[in-house]
């Protein structure tokens, strides 16, 4: 038999953990899968898909050594959204991407995780100044990437759909 591990960190914020995708929160990831503001980050999916979306990313952190984590609550655990590092086949580069559930907006979550896990990434992964993939109707994604100093670089695909690719800052990590 073969165990296969990975060691994916946590990180804390004033308000938030950035943790694994656990099978506990699937009821959560489902719900948001089912609702079209799910258009963003893949579509509409069922239960089985949006089971299939935790184990992708826990597989993602297993590949690539890098990956998407689960954003909570920090006094609640309770799942508010995700952010991380996406670069599976077909992507350019690694990319720092983000959703929320739904009623989580406007309180600065995605802003907060955004920052600090673009930080634990320039800092541990040497993802420094990275992209970030934003459809031109997506006008949340790209206020959050203009509020987190990116800036559109140019226009591309990704997945057979016209994009903005937005490039990030350098924040200091290792390699920079």
């Amino acid at each position: 038999m073969t165990r296969l591990c990975v060691d994916i960190p946590v990180i804390e914020t004033d308000r938030l953990i950035l943790r694994e995708m656990r099978d506990a929160d699937l009821d959560v990831i489902a719900d948001f899968f089912a609702d079209d503001r799910s258009a963003f980050v893949g579509g509409t999916k069922s239960r089985a898909d949006s089971w299939r979306v935790i184990a992708g990313a826990l597989g993602h952190w297993l590949l690539r050594g890098h990956g998407m984590w689960l954003v909570a609550d920090r006094t609640t655990d309770q799942p508010i959204g995700g952010v991380g590092f996406l670069s599976p086949e077909g992507w350019d580069e690694p990319e720092l991407g983000w959703h929320l559930y739904n009623g989580h907006e406007g309180k600065g979550y995605a802003f907060e995780a955004a920052t600090a896990a673009r930080a634990y990434g320039a800092a541990h992964f040497g993802l420094d100044g990275v992209i970030s993939y934003i459809a031109p109707g997506n006008t949340r994604s790209a206020a959050l990437a203009e509020r987190l100093g990116a800036t559109v670089e140019r226009q591309g695909m990704l997945l057979g759909h016209d994009v903005n690719i937005y490039r990030h800052p350098k924040v200091g990590g290792r390699d920079a």
